[in-house]
């Protein structure tokens, strides 16, 4: 990372800097948060899109640098957002449409790219309360699942996500995309196997894991007793028996046809709304 991409000193503030060279160190660096570990190192990430923007600011997290399309300039959302970014320190950057274009790598961009620093919940300040419910993913690799099940958990109104062993980053460009903004409503952690096993011991909740050697159905389980955490298991392995081992309930999803597995956001997703579906009777003194 170059220094003008952290050192955002006196003589910024309050300016928006054009920019039309893809060869500007500052672009440089940006376009470097595709890869992971420019984002680790920077603690930042990318996130395309006005609304996704509006989200984040609106949602307490820290804009680095906001920017835009000259296509999108005057308009009073982008003005708003520009002057928030600029109050807080950050750096405006004014673009052109192929700047903008490389920074997010398509032919048709969104005309407002925004960086954001990066925001981990720790593993040791997540307490579940009674109706809550968890989503831990053991090895989740394919950033479209991740994506999907963090905005599925937001629809769902679970509580946040744990993410287990060595993962795909919720925080990289198609992640990001994928989440349609819920990235920034959901609280995400990150644990070894080790780790969130000595959590679980602790945290009293329920675990509820789908297993291909699961006995019980998954629309049996009660979901109610004490919060609730929905393990999930990688793509291609399912869950290690260390996780396993772990579960107050080894769920199984009954299927017909021809397909012997579900997709793992889907099967994240029937499992997360299953678990609203026995609060809701709960709330209703069911």
């Amino acid at each position: 990372m170059s220094k003008d991409f952290h050192d955002q000193g006196p003589r910024r503030v309050g300016q928006v800097k054009e920019v039309t060279s893809l060869a500007n160190p500052i672009i440089k660096d940006i376009k470097a948060l595709t890869n992971k570990k420019s984002r680790e190192e920077s603690g930042t990430f990318l996130a395309e899109g006005l609304k996704l923007v509006i989200d984040a600011i609106e949602l307490g997290w820290t804009i680095r640098t906001l920017v835009y399309a000259k296509a999108a300039k005057g308009k009073p959302l982008v003005e708003q957002m520009a002057a928030r970014t600029v109050a807080s320190g950050g750096l405006v950057l004014e673009v052109s449409e192929k700047v903008i274009a490389s920074i997010t790598r398509r032919d048709n961009p969104q005309m407002v790219v925004g960086i954001f620093e990066q925001r981990w919940k720790p593993l040791k300040d997540i307490r579940p309360r009674e109706g809550e419910t968890w989503v831990a993913l053991d090895r989740v690799r394919d950033p479209g699942n991740l994506g999907t099940i963090i905005r599925t958990a937001d629809a769902a109104g679970a509580s946040g996500i744990i993410l287990i062993g060595e993962t795909t980053d919720p925080f990289s460009l198609e992640t990001v995309r994928a989440t349609m903004g819920s990235v920034f409503a959901v609280p995400v952690a990150r644990a070894t196997p080790e780790e969130f096993i000595a959590w679980r011991k602790s945290a009293g909740v329920c675990v509820v894991a789908t297993h291909l050697a699961g006995a019980v159905d998954y629309r049996t389980i009660d979901y109610r007793k004490k919060p609730v955490v929905l393990l999930m298991g990688n793509e291609q392995s399912g869950l290690p028996d260390q996780l396993a081992g772990q579960a107050d309930a080894l769920a199984r999803i009954p299927q017909q046809g021809r397909a012997d597995s579900l997709n793992l956001a889907v099967a994240t997703a029937v499992m997360l709304f299953e678990a609203r579906r026995h609060l809701l009777l709960l709330a209703e003194g069911k």
